[in-house]
């Protein structure tokens, strides 16, 4: 039986018409005012060198990604330890994907959010009132063996190379999640286990020229629902962070990944870290390919910071609940400035 498509693939619609549809046009007020953005090259987020974080100046680097956490909720690092052919072969594959015909792209399609591996369009097109520029396919990573036989066969080193692309990550944000243990006076292993038997979970962007790139977003501003994303973009920009109230752009650094802290973080670290509004925009001239990869508590995990992140002074900033119960607030909600974390403010 071939899938019900509650709306159409973005690559395909891109084809049949010269402008943005009514339904992927955003209100007035709510645009992305691409005149009211810092592209300055020096405005970005930091950038942080892994190379010497297992060596003697490990805790310099711990203390640079602990500032950064706090200050900006998001930093780049280069020598991250990824082979240059690991993730040249990730981009590659996913843009072979939604370069595929129409019908064999389609045998992932599901609008089911619950579904472990899909393709679909926008963000949830079950609730959203607007659609946003972006076609994706979503991918459950870990356990690897779990989920691999259900990806795509096509194109046919899909499995392989995205298999070991996930694997490669997933020892990343490891390590990630050890130094920001360690810069917030912890034991090394305690974020980890605090994310219990964890998850990972892969989005590939599919972002096609937009003939009219002010009217909608590739994704508005919103926060993300995991512990940490590791983000992969080919050379084509497209992601802002918000910073003081004003719109950054987080313009691409050739061998380098995009960090950023997600809710559950925040809730774990007491609010010293910070989850940070970011949002796509889209261009008329290029199609643009991301790979965020996010890890996750796994879903009966309970989310509560170290006790010796609590005192008077860091007072309890969020009550203990588990990542399901979020993760299902999240969705729910859709992609909206306001954060989903308010929702579990005690009292």
């Amino acid at each position: 039986m071939a899938p019900t498509i509650a709306k159409p693939l973005l690559s395909d619609l891109v084809a049949q018409i010269g402008q943005v549809p009514l339904s992927h046009v955003r209100p007035v007020g709510d645009r992305p005012d691409l005149a009211n953005v810092d592209n300055e090259s020096g405005a970005g987020i930091p950038l942080i060198d892994l190379k010497k974080l297992n060596g003697p100046q490990r805790r310099e680097v711990v203390e640079a990604i602990g500032r950064a956490c706090g200050s900006d909720g998001f930093f780049m690092v280069t020598n991250h330890g990824i082979p240059a052919g690991v993730v040249e072969g990730m981009l590659r594959v996913a843009r072979e994907f939604f370069h595929m015909p129409e019908s064999e792209r389609l045998k992932c399609y599901s609008d089911d959010p619950k579904k472990a591996i899909r393709l679909s369009t926008s963000f949830n097109v079950r609730t959203e009132k607007v659609s946003n520029w972006r076609d994706f396919l979503r991918l459950h990573c870990y356990p690897l063996e779990s989920f691999i036989e259900q990806w795509p066969s096509n194109p046919p080193s899909f499995r392989e190379v995205v298999g070991t692309y996930a694997t490669e990550a997933r020892a990343l944000a490891l390590r990630l999640l050890e130094a920001i243990s360690e810069s917030l006076g912890l034991e090394r292993s305690h974020m980890v286990a605090a994310m219990g038997r964890q998850a990972q979970h892969m989005a590939v962007n599919y972002y096609p020229p937009c003939p009219q790139p002010e009217l909608t977003y590739g994704l508005p501003g919103h926060k993300d629902p995991n512990a940490i994303t590791l983000l992969l973009q080919d050379g084509v920009s497209g992601l802002q962070v918000q910073r003081d109230g004003r719109w950054v752009a987080v313009n691409p650094v050739p061998n380098a990944l995009v960090i950023n802290i997600g809710d559950q973080l925040q809730a774990l670290s007491n609010d010293r870290y910070k989850s940070v509004l970011h949002r796509v925009i889209v261009n008329s001239e290029s199609e643009r390919i991301s790979v965020p990869t996010f890890y996750c508590p796994s879903p009966d995990a309970v989310i509560a910071p170290a006790g010796a992140l609590v005192d008077d002074a860091h007072p309890l900033a969020y009550r203990p609940f588990t990542y399901q119960e979020y993760y299902d607030e999240f969705w729910n909600m859709g992609l909206q400035s306001a954060s989903c974390l308010d929702r579990f403010r005690p009292g």
